[in-house]
């Protein structure tokens, strides 16, 4: 069972309110030695990697920040959380660090050469989780342009822009090319260099990528998204894939389609590590663990809800009809308006029947959730018995823990439940499983990119250089 967390650097996290209980420490989120301390809390406790979601966006309903948003801290601040991670990875040595970052900001290069340095000052311990852009019309604003490019437009971009990384990190040094030796004078080898030129119907490049190979050459590769477009993404090109489920039924669909269009990729589909998000509530008791869950709860309302979708969808709950269906924003709309909103977090409230809850439903789920994925309640061997649940009724390979009062939530499953889910074999008995020296991609046992045939960047062939 793999194991990471999904935090930001902000005030809280999964689209709810929870920074002034008492119980939560994330006000602490832009001290380093937070940080720090979630880190090595994971690695002793044997997690995969830490998960940081990031973006430019906020709330925003007329386009306006709402005054909730502000005075809640509702998806409002935040930090860049990628400038934390080779300070973390300086205080670990196995722990996994996953950063989230646009391909709708700015050019290929630049995500590459930022990647490629990570990778090399984690020893190969960093993963990119990919996403084409945020779910509402703030960011572009913020950075000057009109309007978003729509949802499907933006798998496109998303497509090319990938490509054009893993020719840059996987196409331009063949191994051998960096010799840095000393007698002889000789840094690179000039022959094992390879001009990339590369010219697309979104991007254009010419040159040499500057930053020799890291560890993994490519960063583990990560997708979150379900709508169509996002599984057909994972499926082609995502080594691991997040996704956020409101029932057992609902995952395990989504689960099944990303393997079949992995195999329809000519992919091995179990390659593929689907892991879904959990907001694990324990304690030593079941009573315990369910007065934390509703002092939680209790601090939830249909404005803190109607904020946050707003924040993820570009939607206003509140202006729509409580007594309609949710599917009522997307009457008459097409892609205009829906190529604004998050896909999938208007598909993950669709029944499997294909109906639509009512809006004051949506809302209701929301208070209690809001971005979240699954709930799980219970003392250690409840929470173990649930999270196995799960993955025999979905086939997920893993969870991603989105902590509820961050970061005492890691501290009590490091706590109660690791020992439990290792006790039953569902992690391994000695937490330092992997090396010290080795990679994320190992650690999740995925093929490398350079060695994998089917990879879309594997054994790539420059194209010749211009006459």
């Amino acid at each position: 069972m793999h194991l990471g967390v999904f935090e930001v650097a902000s005030p809280q996290v999964g689209g709810t309110l929870s920074w002034s209980h008492p119980y939560s420490d994330s006000v602490h989120h832009r001290e380093q030695q937070h940080w720090v301390d979630v880190a090595q809390l994971l690695e002793a406790a044997g997690f995969d990697f830490l998960f940081f979601a990031d973006g430019y966006g906020y709330p925003s309903v007329g386009g306006d920040l709402p005054a909730a948003a502000a005075r809640g801290g509702l998806n409002f601040s935040g930090l860049d959380p990628m400038l934390l991670i080779p300070t973390l990875a300086h205080h670990t040595s196995r722990l996994g660090f996953v950063v989230t970052s646009s391909t709708g900001i700015d050019h290929p290069v630049a995500m590459a050469r930022r990647f490629a340095t990570l990778d090399h000052l984690t020893g190969g311990r960093v993963g990119w989780n990919v996403v084409t852009g945020a779910s509402q019309d703030t960011v572009a604003a913020l950075f000057g342009h009109p309007r978003m490019t729509g949802h499907d437009t933006r798998y496109e971009i998303a497509q090319e822009y990938v490509d054009l990384c893993l020719q840059l990190w996987e196409g331009c040094w063949e191994d051998g090319a960096l010799v840095e030796d000393k007698a002889s004078g000789v840094f690179a080898d000039r022959d094992k260099l390879h001009r990339v030129e590369h010219v697309g119907k979104h991007f254009r490049s010419s040159g040499f990528f500057t930053v020799p190979p890291s560890a993994q050459r490519t960063p583990v590769l990560f997708q979150a998204g379900t709508s169509t477009a996002g599984r057909e993404f994972a499926a082609g090109r995502a080594e691991c894939v997040f996704l956020q489920g409101t029932t057992l039924p609902h995952a395990a669909a989504n689960v099944a389609d990303i393997r079949a269009r992995a195999a329809a990729h000519g992919r091995d589909p179990r390659s593929v590590k689907v892991l879904v998000g959990v907001s694990v509530t324990v304690a030593a008791t079941h009573a315990e663990a369910l007065a934390r869950r509703t002092e939680f709860e209790a601090m939830q309302t249909d404005e803190v809800a109607a904020v946050i979708y707003a924040g993820n969808t570009g939607i206003d709950l509140s202006a729509l009809d409580p007594d309609r269906p949710l599917s009522q924003v997307l009457e008459g709309t097409g892609e205009s308006r829906v190529g604004q909103m998050g896909q999938s977090n208007i598909d993950r409230f669709r029944r499997p029947d294909g109906s639509w809850p009512l809006v004051r439903e949506v809302l209701r789920e929301l208070r209690g959730r809001g971005t979240r994925g699954f709930t799980v309640v219970g003392d250690p061997v409840e929470v173990a018995d649930q999270l196995e649940e799960i993955v025999e009724a979905t086939d997920v390979d893993g969870f991603l823990l989105e902590a509820l009062f961050s970061p005492g939530d890691h501290a009590l499953f490091c706590e109660l439940v690791v020992p439990e889910l290792r006790r039953r074999g569902r992690l391994p008995a000695d937490p330092a499983r992997a090396p010290g020296t080795g990679t994320l991609r190992e650690r999740l046992g995925a093929p490398s990119p350079r060695l994998a045939a089917d990879h879309p960047g594997s054994r790539y062939v420059p194209a010749p250089a211009p006459a």
